[in-house]
């Protein structure tokens, strides 16, 4: 009995411990819609529903951009800027990953919202031609996170860029005696929004594979190793933004001496 009631504040911790960890964040599926603002290149707004809670978001600052012609995953924290130039309060962080669920096109007008005016985002690589500074020494073991979205293997344009990026330069540097690549599977099934959502455990094999083949091609004298394993828990790594779910569709490339 005593062990049984220590598996069960164990299970009671867990769970207390993942409440805590999204506390403030949202979560849901919806159909996007695109808010055709005129504010000049780019300055258009993605909006997503909140049917559960009626709530309206502002998801424009997503790196992945929604297809409108299917349901996206939000996953976000709302802003701290009170600012509502599309409409609607923001998110930020976010993101929009695709789902394999199809929506009716849906675009309103602008209805005197001015949009935001397209600025570089902050994960913004510079052109390969530029020489990039070395890293300084000394060099140790270190691993490096790269994001994907849901179900997905693709890299994400500029999000991905610049933590591979970023990666290869200090590799470089380093020049470990090899890599080794693990990728991450979300696989554990939750509901959200009445979706049942679960990462194929194919999904981190392909995401190893996917960052192997992109390490060989960037440094190809050194060796690469790839792993996958599914039901990933969240990590604190900070170019997750804080978002859990985003930390568990990863891989990681880890530089071995």
């Amino acid at each position: 009995m005593k062990s049984l009631a220590v598996l069960a504040a164990l299970v009671a911790a867990t769970t207390a411990q993942a409440a805590q960890d999204t506390a403030g964040l949202v979560r849901f599926v919806a159909c996007p819609v695109y808010r055709d603002t005129d504010a000049g290149r780019k300055s258009g707004c993605w909006l997503t529903d909140d049917r559960a809670t009626g709530k309206r978001w502002d998801v424009t600052e997503s790196p992945y951009k929604p297809d409108w012609n299917f349901a996206v995953l939000v996953e976000g924290k709302p802003s701290a800027h009170a600012a509502q130039p599309c409409g609607a309060p923001a998110l930020d962080p976010v993101r929009t990953s695709r789902l394999d669920i199809p929506c009716t096109r849906h675009m309103i007008p602008a209805e005197g919202f001015p949009g935001r005016r397209y600025t570089l985002p902050r994960r913004n690589i510079g052109p390969l031609s530029v020489a990039r500074a070395v890293p300084p020494g000394p060099y140790a073991e270190r691993t490096f996170p790269v994001y994907f979205e849901f179900d997905k293997d693709f890299l994400v344009y500029q999000y991905d860029d610049w933590l591979i990026d970023n990666a290869v330069t200090w590799i470089r540097a380093a020049r470990p005696r090899k890599l080794v690549v693990t990728g991450y599977a979300a696989t554990q099934a939750q509901m959200v929004s009445g979706v049942k959502l679960a990462e194929r455990p194919d999904a981190a094999r392909e995401r190893a594979e996917t960052i192997a083949e992109t390490m060989r091609r960037l440094v190809p004298d050194i060796p690469v190793e790839t792993k996958w394993k599914t039901a990933a828990k969240p990590t604190d790594e900070p170019e997750a933004d804080g978002l859990p779910w985003q930390s568990q569709r990863r891989a990681e490339i880890r530089a071995v001496f």
